[in-house]
């Protein structure tokens, strides 16, 4: 095992756990409903670990990332349906992260919102179209480790540990009908926000842009488990502040410059500068990692060649399908919507899809043919289904929830 790499993998899997979306709902959740939702984090982080190693072990043991095997485990059709709704969710999700590194910048330079949209996206070109694929994952990654600011916080303000301890138990609260539906969508809210689609496509895809192969899944193994554990414990942390410090006052913490307040509140202004800092850096990586996704996704299921290892002239149709991703984005950005509602219509788009994005994964690990030694086990297999249907029955009640519940804010 390269312990390098391994630890590299680690730091950028917790640099890049947190991006807009989960930063949105995490922080709302603690305010809203105290420590209550703290179990669904660590329910839908071990999923995440679950299906991410499925996908780098799939990978490194058939050199096909998860679009090819939803391209040959569901047909055309099926397939063509599951595509379109991973892009349309995804893209959404692309939009709402280059807004919400516009918005940091604003807060940290004072520059107009649009014109930064467009140069953070420029920047976003340059970094994929220049950098090795290792380096756009370290770069981003590591720099994302300023988030750590949130963990720090929330030593320094005396957490309530067994308030904590209760929070990992299952729980609904004591509150009005309204409250509850909304308790509802915030666990479905959570646990799309956590498991994102377009994780497994980007790790997968990674783990084939990396060369993996069978002597790589020890590396795949620790950097799921640990890389995703620790990422979890960060947004814990956030929630907790979240609870402790805006849910007592009544504040909702609805914008970016309101989440940063928790770093804030603990070391100053130097805590809300690395706050602000690890906010962006969290959200530039989620950004460069949707856009590539959309890009990993189309070239797969449609048969282009893909791949950063390569250089753009051998790859053009990926090429121009990740710049397209990144220009549409930044029109959608333009529009003036909130990269907050962006964050909502792509959590609740996201978790409509994820039962098709996982299935042929989950079918595929467990082969024996096309995996054979390293097909999945009984625990794998307990947990894969068990997990499959937890997203199922998430993707059923989230729109549902969504319209009666006005996305959580009723």
């Amino acid at each position: 095992m390269n312990v390098l790499e391994l630890f590299l993998g680690i730091l950028t899997a917790v640099g890049g756990f947190v991006d807009i979306s989960e930063l949105v709902f995490v922080s709302q959740a603690g305010s809203r409903f105290g420590f209550a939702l703290i179990w669904v984090i660590a329910l839908a982080t071990v999923g995440i670990m679950v299906f991410g190693e499925m996908a780098g072990r799939v990978a490194a043991m058939s050199r096909q990332p998860v679009f090819n095997l939803i391209r040959h485990r569901l047909g055309f059709t099926l397939g063509l349906v599951t595509l379109v709704g991973g892009l349309v969710s995804t893209l959404i999700t692309c939009a709402a992260e280059i807004g919400g590194v516009s918005l940091v910048l604003q807060l940290l330079l004072g520059l107009p919102y649009a014109l930064l949209a467009i140069g953070v996206t420029g920047l976003f070109v340059a970094s994929i179209w220049f950098l090795p694929f290792k380096w756009i994952e370290r770069t981003y990654g590591l720099l994302g480790l300023f988030m750590l600011v949130f963990g720090a916080a929330f030593f320094a303000l005396d957490p309530p540990w067994s308030e904590l301890a209760r929070g990992l138990v299952p729980q609904a609260p004591a509150a009005s009908t309204r409250d509850l539906l909304a308790y509802a969508y915030f666990v479905v809210a959570l646990i799309s926000a956590i498991m994102f689609p377009y994780e497994l496509y980007f790790y997968s895809s990674g783990a084939i842009e990396d060369g993996w192969s069978k002597s790589d899944l020890p590396v795949n193994r620790v950097t799921t488990v640990v890389g995703f554990g620790l990422g979890a414990l960060m947004a814990i942390t956030i929630l907790a502040v979240s609870a402790q410090q805006f849910g007592p006052r009544g504040i909702s913490p609805d914008l970016i410059g309101t989440v940063v307040m928790e770093p804030g509140l603990a070391f100053g202004k130097l805590g809300i500068l690395l706050g602000l800092l690890g906010i962006l850096f969290a959200i530039a990586g989620a950004a460069i990692e949707t856009c590539l996704a959309c890009a990993y996704a189309l070239s797969q299921f449609f048969g282009w060649r893909w791949g950063r290892h390569r250089p753009p002239r051998e790859t053009p149709l990926f090429t121009i399908a990740w710049v397209v991703v990144f220009v549409v984005a930044l029109a959608i950005v333009l529009t003036g919507i909130a990269p907050t509602d962006l964050a909502d219509y792509a959590v609740v788009s996201s978790i409509v899809v994820l039962p098709l994005s996982f299935l042929p994964l989950l079918l595929a690990a467990r082969d024996r043919t096309f995996m054979r030694d390293k097909a999945n086990g009984v625990l794998a297999n307990t947990l894969g289904w068990g997990f499959y249907t937890l997203i199922v029955v998430a993707a059923l009640a989230a729109l549902p929830l969504y319209v009666l519940t006005g996305g959580g804010k009723l």
